[in-house]
């Protein structure tokens, strides 16, 4: 009877304990906010979901991903990141430098991660890359840098190019900041620059209107978040006026663009993950360095070429990771 008594006491204790330190982690729920630009880019919020999953987080089981979508312009972003901010959420993973800016300025407590920032140490997102501080950190996109090889690829491709049109949105980056690699590169290759300012798709007309006076013989584009989204209008555009264009993601050499060269976005967005991991496991993200791209892609379009009346060089086709036919 004792040893029954026991038994049974036993039982009720063991019930009645807290679980475990692993059973707790395994029901704990991390709840995610997104703070994305527009469902056009789907599928890199599904490379971040993919990554999220290979690390055991589960949309339904164990994860919660609150989201929300600023759109083309950046009017959006302050109100949707404080909405985020308002949740409680244990981190919010931004798609773009100005969503990343937005989430700074909502919450200095909730830790943010950035998946694809042009230049995190210039736009304020970072004290520096190895040592970034406060509440953010993540992927550098290597946007500044970018603008020279844009440039060194045009002039492959399009030999006889002596001027070549950027366009550009400010309140993404600094004028200044953004010349500097393009005006090196641009001297070197014995190219001139003409900037066009694009602050709104509005302006889009506008902007391809001024390209065609100063006589451009080319195109590049300075990467924003509003390029991205608006990406197959400008395809149709640059087609329309005959313009060579470099673009610096490869999705819109998808959608009909002549060349790009740039890190590939959903690997960004799958590393993302990573970082949220970390963080969800008790490191700070004013601790964890920023990294910048390890994977470039040169993708080039022969069908868009074609229209175009081009040739391409056969060293650069050799050297492209993709020709789409």
């Amino acid at each position: 009877m004792d040893r029954r008594r026991f038994l049974l006491t036993s039982l009720a204790g063991a019930l009645a304990a807290p679980p475990a330190p692993d059973a707790q982690q395994a029901t704990k729920v991390a709840r995610i906010g997104w703070l994305g630009v527009d469902p056009s880019g789907i599928h890199l919020q599904a490379a971040f979901v993919e990554g999220l999953r290979d690390l055991g987080y589960v949309e339904g089981r164990n994860l919660v991903l609150e989201r929300r979508y600023t759109g083309a312009t950046l009017e959006r972003a302050p109100a949707l990141a404080a909405d985020l901010a308002a949740l409680k959420l244990d981190v919010v993973v931004a798609a773009s430098t100005p969503n990343a800016l937005a989430a700074k300025d909502a919450t200095r407590s909730i830790p943010i991660v950035f998946a694809a920032a042009s230049d995190p140490v210039a736009s304020g997102l970072v004290a520096s890359l190895a040592r970034p501080g406060g509440n953010v950190t993540g992927l550098s996109f290597l946007s500044p840098e970018l603008v020279g090889k844009h440039l060194e690829r045009l002039k492959e491709a399009v030999p006889g190019a002596r001027r070549v049109a950027v366009l550009w949105q400010p309140g993404e980056r600094p004028k200044g900041e953004m010349l500097r690699g393009g005006d090196i590169a641009a001297r070197a290759l014995g190219l001139r620059l003409h900037l066009v300012e694009v602050r709104r798709p509005d302006d889009f007309d506008r902007a391809f209107s001024d390209v065609t006076r100063a006589r451009a013989n080319a195109l590049a584009l300075v990467t924003s978040a509003m390029f991205f989204v608006e990406r197959r209008r400008l395809v149709d555009l640059t087609a329309k006026h005959r313009l060579p264009t470099v673009w610096p993601w490869r999705e819109a050499v998808d959608a009909g663009g002549f060349m790009s060269y740039a890190p590939h976005l959903p690997d960004l967005f799958r590393r993302a993950a990573t970082y949220v991991d970390k963080i969800l496991k008790g490191a700070r993200p004013g601790e964890l360095p920023v990294e910048q791209p390890t994977k470039f892609e040169l993708v080039v379009n022969l069908k868009t070429a074609q229209a175009l009346g081009l040739t391409i060089p056969p060293s650069l086709l050799a050297r492209a990771d993709e020709v789409i036919e």
